[in-house]
């Protein structure tokens, strides 16, 4: 790692809890534009794609509101001056952000980048208990919050002001009063001169929405934002001003930070933000609204193919459908194919990490293949690695290895020498590569099944369980077994009008024995109503682990 350039923070508190150099990833900047030594990503963002596109444009529209470029600029430069101003922030100070995606709470992360803050972003779901983790974590000073899902917060402030030495000052967007943020955001001037701090400073820490232990704060630069639609994007993505965004993941998410925010305001596109993105609202804002790009994971679409199979085929026009983007987990190949005979549209699937900010393997128009999840972003590069650091023959798996314009930096987390290896970011996947550099995966690293001597990829067995239409969702893991070590468990959820039993378990086992190796073949099936899951949409797979 080279150093670092000279801060332009005033608190230092998340510089001074970076990793030390010699625990970086090595970064590489071969196709990312080079960025000026002092910026603003959110000036960028907004005041830069103004000036190329225009403030008239579409931008954002919410649940009852609809902004131009203009009007999220103007509200953006008002809330920064009631931060400065009237709460005293200070650039390097973490604001803590807390609402569903919204014009509001996308003029709000502006804001606070805007006025060289750090935006500490979380999930409207999270409970007291687990915003005090992150406000002790990442010393949070200000909180903004939606005026709905203030009491948890207020109840996180209390509980950990004695480890902060005061409580964060708290402001409520989209309530009637007169303390209302959106309220005194109209009591100050709309013109902010964006607050210029190093490429290299920290304007966002995310926590990990991971499946088990205690999260963990991903520390970006403004250049990293940048880089991300400069990389994914520019160049897999391809927007056009003309594209409307829309999708599932929150804010609090940074698959949906940067697909639902910050491609579109790069590209000079709009964003349409559901704060309820059931299947049906993402089918409805693509058939009623002209949203041409959606961003969700493959358990959505599997949803939204039910709807559109019980609905029938002509309840929604699709026509104006253009890209569909999943991440979050493991695209089977017959979700891609039974989407793509749906819509005629070829998904993007894609693996991105909170550590690395975006999508860093994807596939894209010229390199698909279904089943695979792609091959490296440009400006990214992968490899195979054994647990010695080293590269595995193509056809072998081996542990998920990135290299890019962005990588890990956990903030004060002895766990960075996990993730960063050798100077690679090695993500906790088991990938293979095939002789054309095509990356296939085969389970979370932590994940894969040894029955008997054999490897077994949950991920093969699910996507052959998948391709049985009484089957709507499945997971597989490894449960402890005295003879073999472990067998493969199967949890399916069926579709409605199959009746559970072992008549329908033994039904599915001959299904998957005719299309995979045998010994693949999970030795019990058990039901469920639904598969566990984050409240971002990953599987946890350690409660079917933790199961009887």
């Amino acid at each position: 790692m080279s150093s670092l350039s000279p801060t332009g923070h005033v608190d230092t508190f998340t510089r001074d809890h970076l990793p030390p150099p010699d625990q970086w990833p090595v970064l590489t900047f071969d196709r990312a534009p080079s960025y000026p030594d002092r910026l603003n990503c959110a000036e960028h963002l907004l005041d830069g794609t103004i000036a190329a596109h225009g403030a008239d444009r579409p931008c954002l529209t919410g649940e009852d509101e609809s902004w131009t470029y203009g009007d999220l600029r103007d509200r953006v430069d008002r809330i920064a001056h009631v931060l400065v101003e009237e709460t005293g922030l200070v650039p390097g100070q973490r604001v803590l952000l807390r609402g569903p995606n919204s014009p509001w709470t996308a003029a709000c992360w502006l804001a606070v980048l805007k006025a060289g803050g750090v935006a500490v972003t979380v999930l409207p779901v999270l409970r007291s208990t687990e915003l005090a983790t992150v406000l002790r974590s990442a010393r949070v000073t200000h909180a903004l919050c939606d005026a709905r899902f203030l009491d948890e917060l207020a109840t996180a402030c209390a509980d950990s002001a004695a480890d902060l030495g005061a409580a964060p000052t708290v402001l409520a967007y989209g309530g009637t009063g007169p303390d209302d943020l959106t309220a005194r955001a109209q009591r100050h001037p709309a013109p902010f001169t964006a607050v210029r701090v190093a490429a290299d400073d920290a304007c966002v820490i995310a926590f990990t929405s991971g499946t088990t232990g205690a999260p963990k704060g991903c520390v970006h630069f403004h250049r990293d934002v940048l880089a991300i639609a400069d990389t994914y994007s520019a160049h897999v993505l391809r927007p056009t001003p003309e594209d409307v965004f829309t999708g599932s993941p929150p804010f609090g998410f940074t698959f949906g930070l940067g697909g639902l925010l910050v491609f579109p305001l790069r590209a000079g596109a709009s964003s349409l933000l559901l704060e309820r993105p059931r299947p049906e609202a993402l089918l409805e804002a693509v058939s009623a609204r002209g949203a041409t790009i959606v961003f969700t994971a493959p358990t959505a679409y599997r949803a939204m193919l039910a709807r559109l199979e019980a609905d029938g085929r002509n309840g929604y026009d699709l026509s104006g459908l253009r890209r569909c983007v999943s991440a979050g987990e493991h695209l089977p190949a017959a979700t891609w194919r039974a989407w793509y005979e749906a819509t005629g549209v070829r998904m993007l699937d894609g693996i991105g990490a909170t550590e690395m900010l975006h999508i860093f393997v994807s596939s894209s128009d010229e390199r698909l293949r279904p089943g695979s999840t792609g091959v490296p972003v440009p400006g990214f590069t992968a490899a195979v690695l054994d647990d010695d650091g080293r590269p595995v023959p193509d056809g072998q798996p081996g542990h998920l290895a990135i290299r890019g314009p962005v990588g890990c930096r956990y903030l004060a987390d002895e766990r960075q020498t996990v993730y960063v290896r050798h100077g690679w970011n090695v993500t906790g996947d088991t990938y293979v590569r095939d002789e054309d550099g095509y990356l296939w995966y085969r389970a979370r690293s932590d994940d894969m099944i040894v029955s008997a001597g054999y490897n077994i990829s949950p991920a093969e067995v699910e996507e052959a369980l998948l391709t049985a239409p009484e089957v709507e969702e499945a997971a597989v893991v490894g449960v402890a077994d005295p003879e073999r070590g472990q067998i493969a468990r199967a949890y399916v959820v069926l579709r409605e009008g199959t009746a559970p039993g072992d008549d329908t378990a033994a039904r599915l086992k001959a299904h998957v024995r005719e299309r995979i190796s045998p010994y693949k073949t999970p030795r019990s099936i058990e039901f469920l109503a639904a598969l566990p899951r984050t409240a971002t949409g990953k599987l946890q797979r350690f409660k079917l682990r933790e199961a009887p």
